[in-house]
């Protein structure tokens, strides 16, 4: 086993390292420990999620640190940046979310008027800042029986950094680094230096696992035996494909092979828990292969067992795949950042399978649009999606079959916009984009570019009831009308008006409409 040398140098912010001062300084025992260890050694610069590891107490922890808060039985003890830096006299450091792409549609960030509709896509896609998540220091751990496969019966304090170690899942995770306290005290005096430079001789690589090797080799594998990680934590058998596609590591042999004889130790994980898991599949830079992987383990039949019957179906026309390889070459082409939106790409022809018809000598696949919409529905449900990325899910997989002609007219691009919806618009060409290049297509065409540029061009008519230049209130004093099923009624009609001549949308204009529509309009009963 090829052991990958000790860096000469390495970089780390001066915040952990004075969070370790502290505690030394108050004569416990402490180190960093964790996924930041394994991503310093791996030469990363860009790492906010610090973890600790110490043999004080969560009490002893929070004396030290007032503003810290306690809100676990794990032992762990958690800080933000913000109350760290007050503590310590920095300045707050805050991170800033990449500028949006110049090629949205709607591009919230660069827009110089925005349709109420999209107010929650400001939250998503506006430049705004967002503080680094809190600095976590726990206790050495000792944990007991795991009798669920997801929790420990009882947790108690270690004795050792060794023996915390011991308890974790992979032993890329299984490293820590330790400093000696005058180190730490003369670097956390000078807090003007942010990042600070340490060369080996600063530092103690603690690696009882030998994940420093394993780093070298690029290999996921368990500490100790895998049956009985995997047995303690069945959410284990997913980290070990999701390190496998972030990081590009293969996973060994035994390890491997443990996570076929344990999948079905899935279905006691929460989908809460694997929905975090597969959406940081999704983000990494091989999806597809993420997507394989549970395949061949086992793991996608208690995850997304639908998808497993598009394998083998044969597509005709411009396809050249099933419906299996073309979904997975599709979620591989998507240019979204958001795993909703990544998820619909690998479901957008999730239906396919149930309406495949071969009678006339080709395959087709009549409303698979509509079926699998319904479906991609439910496994949005069943992940425990909020409502709102329920809906949109429904919405990307239903109308991702949108045709565009030139001589649509501009209420029909309207139309469109409304049944998709103003906020869903970038996700849905980003699904059409996934889809093309998924069947070896070009990225676009000169329909969808004309497409986009009509739909921009219509992005300030009304879209809603709501941006009409009347409300309920003006009917029933201008018309004498009473509240009931009929102003609203009348409304809608009054809507359909103007969603096809938007030059109708004037208050003086839409009362006269009111006035000659209402005696058409049909009875509508009284509910008692």
């Amino acid at each position: 086993m090829t052991e990958m040398p000790i860096p000469d140098e390495i970089l780390l912010p001066i915040e952990p390292l004075c969070i370790l001062h502290t505690l030394m300084g108050a004569g416990f025992e402490v180190a960093l420990v964790g996924g930041a260890v394994r991503d310093v050694l791996r030469g990363e610069t860009q790492i906010t999620d610090f973890d600790c590891t110490t043999n004080a107490t969560p009490e002893q922890i929070t004396a030290l640190f007032p503003e810290s808060f306690y809100e676990n039985n794990f032992g762990t003890v958690s800080i933000t940046p913000e109350e760290l830096a007050k503590q310590l006299g920095l300045n707050e450091q805050i991170v800033q979310t990449p500028t949006a792409t110049t090629d949205r549609v709607i591009d919230v960030a660069r827009a110089t008027k925005l349709h109420p509709s999209l107010l929650d896509a400001i939250a998503k896609e506006e430049i705004k800042e967002h503080h680094l998540p809190p600095y976590e220091i726990t206790t050495y751990r000792a944990d007991g029986l795991y009798s669920d496969n997801r929790r420990p019966e009882s947790v108690t304090w270690g004795n050792s950094l060794e023996e915390d170690l011991a308890r974790r899942d992979f032993t890329i995770n299984a490293l820590a680094l330790t400093f000696q306290a005058d180190f730490l005290a003369r670097v956390c005096t000078d807090t003007s230096t942010r990042v600070i430079r340490l060369k080996s001789q600063d530092y103690k690589l603690i690696d009882p696992w030998q994940g420093l090797a394993d780093l070298e080799e690029q290999r996921i594998r368990t500490v100790g035996d895998p049956n009985k990680r995997f047995a303690e934590d069945a959410l284990r058998l997913l980290r070990a494909v999701r390190f496998s596609v972030q990081l590009n590591f293969a996973i060994e042999d035994e390890t491997l092979q443990a996570i076929t004889r344990a999948s079905e130790l899935l279905q006691n994980i929460s989908q809460e828990r694997i929905r975090e898991e597969l959406f940081k599949i999704f983000l990494s830079p091989y999806a597809k292969e993420g997507i394989e992987l549970l395949a061949a383990t086992g793991l996608l039949s208690h995850i997304l067992p639908e998808i497993l019957a598009m394998n083998g179906v044969l597509q005709g026309g411009h396809h050249t795949t099933d419906v299996w390889t073309h979904s997975l070459d599709a979620l591989a082409e998507c240019p979204s950042r958001d795993p909703v939106v990544k998820l619909a790409v690998l479901l957008h022809d999730i239906g396919k399978p149930q309406t495949f018809d071969i009678s006339t000598g080709s395959p087709t696949f009549y409303n698979h649009e509509v079926v699998g919409a319904r479906t991609a529905k439910a496994i949005a449900q069943r992940l425990k999606l909020s409502k709102k990325d329920i809906d949109r899910m429904f919405i990307l997989v239903r109308y991702h079959m949108f045709h565009y002609q030139p001589e649509m007219s501009d209420a029909a691009v309207r139309r469109f916009m409304r049944k998709v919806g103003l906020a869903n618009i970038d996700d849905i060409l980003d699904v059409r984009e996934g889809d093309r290049l998924g069947s070896g297509a070009r990225k676009t065409s000169w329909r969808l570019e004309e497409f986009k540029q009509r739909m921009i061009a219509e992005l300030h008519q009304p879209f809603a009831i709501t941006d009409l230049a009347i409300d309920g209130s003006d009917l029933m004093r201008e018309l004498d009308l009473q509240p009931g099923p009929k102003i609203g009624h009348l409304l809608q009609t009054l809507f359909e008006v103007v969603l096809e001549n938007p030059e109708k949308n004037e208050k003086t204009v839409l009362l006269g409409l009111a006035r000659e529509l209402l005696p058409s309009l049909p009875i509508v009963p009284q509910t008692k």
